[in-house]
């Protein structure tokens, strides 16, 4: 089997690095923790117009129709640039989903061109981030629906101009069936906003829902039929989310060898002790091994097959979720003091891998998801 990237994705990966690394820097990335929302729309217009915004759309939609492995390669390298702007949680998952639901090309269309920013509402207070459990009820009224509930940690919400809302329409609160998926604006009436940074970068915000009246034709995909690409615009989310890690890890793994090689005790480097060139290839392994299991994750989350789909991408997460936390951890060691200081960016990239662990499920929720889903 043939492993190597094609041509056009190296292109794509070349461009986004010199993006992460020219265009941004840590200079630009501490001057954006100072912006609304830690997002600068220059940026994010400047993402539209390299077509990333529009790289998980469908053709017809004014996308690229990239695969997932191509969207991989542009995360890989904000990670490794520490770029602040919501990527995955204001274009991949909102992407995937209108795609996956045949939403209306106009809509699709305002996200690629990067006119309109898209927060996806799924995760609930009691939810053990499962996204099955939604007791956000939407009752039928007349032509349209009322909407009543509570969502949590909405990344991106304070961004978005429009918010895409799972609600109960049948069923019980832990049904798969009965989920459906509604577009609604942020600043309508009888919606309130709890905004919040994120630890390492971003916002999100919970979302309380008071009976909200929308029409009929807020609704996006089928009624009751919202689950499915709900859990398929997830998978790719974490999928994406696992690359921009990897790209975290792979940063500060280059930043600590380089700093084993300058710092000097006893008029020697200290990278030529022994015990810390052992701990310098504990890291090295782990980001080869974290970089095997996001390639296999990106490729298998394209499978139709859902438990196929599900346990890579599980298996993904729960690995790296260990695995980054080992190599930011030894990051900060290995540089003693300044490795926590708000002046170098080892610390930053440490927040940026412990926030990791919790988004999109955490490593214990995905073992669990692993272990329950059926290999064949």
């Amino acid at each position: 089997m043939d492993f190597s990237y094609s041509q056009e994705q190296k292109m794509l990966r070349e461009s986004a690095d010199k993006f992460a690394t020219k265009g941004y820097g840590f200079e630009r990335y501490k001057s954006t923790l100072e912006l609304p929302g830690h997002c600068d729309s220059t940026l994010w217009s400047q993402m539209a117009e390299l077509g990333w915004l529009g790289l998980p759309l469908p053709e017809e939609a004014g996308g690229l129709g990239g695969s997932a492995l191509d969207v991989s390669q542009i995360c890989e390298s904000l990670g490794s640039g520490m770029v602040l702007e919501p990527y995955i949680a204001g274009a991949v998952l909102p992407g995937r989903l209108l795609s996956l639901c045949e939403a209306d090309t106009d809509l699709l269309g305002e996200l690629a061109e990067g006119k309109a920013q898209f927060a996806v509402a799924w995760a609930e207070p009691d939810s053990r981030e499962d996204p099955a459990y939604c007791t956000t009820r939407a009752q039928a009224d007349g032509d349209g629906y009322v909407l009543s509930g509570h969502k949590q940690c909405v990344l991106n919400a304070p961004n978005a101009t429009t918010l895409i809302v799972s609600a109960r329409t049948s069923g019980g609160d832990h049904d798969a069936d009965g989920i459906s998926l509604f577009a609604i604006d942020p600043q309508s009436a009888g919606l309130e906003l709890k905004p919040y940074p994120v630890m390492g970068g971003g916002y999100a915000a919970d979302i309380r829902i008071d009976q909200l009246r929308v029409g009929a034709d807020a609704m996006i995909g089928q009624t009751g039929k919202g689950f499915a690409p709900l859990d398929v615009a997830l998978d790719h989310a974490t999928a994406a989310t696992c690359a921009q890690a990897l790209g975290a890890m792979n940063a500060l793994l280059e930043r600590t060898r380089e700093y084993l090689r300058m710092r000097k005790q006893f008029d020697k480097p200290i990278g030529s002790f022994q015990v810390l060139q052992h701990r310098l290839v504990d890291m090295f392994i782990e980001v080869e091994q974290s970089r095997s299991m996001v390639m296999m994750s990106s490729v298998r989350v394209e499978s139709t097959e859902p438990a196929v789909r599900r346990r890579a991408v599980s298996a993904a997460k729960a690995y790296l979720g260990q695995a980054s936390k080992f190599v930011a951890q030894q990051a900060v060691q290995l540089h003693g003091g300044i490795g926590v200081t708000e002046e170098l960016d080892v610390g930053h990239y440490f927040r940026q891998l412990s926030a990791f662990g919790s988004l999109y499920g955490s490593r214990e929720y995905h073992l669990r998801r692993f272990a329950a889903t059926p290999s064949e």
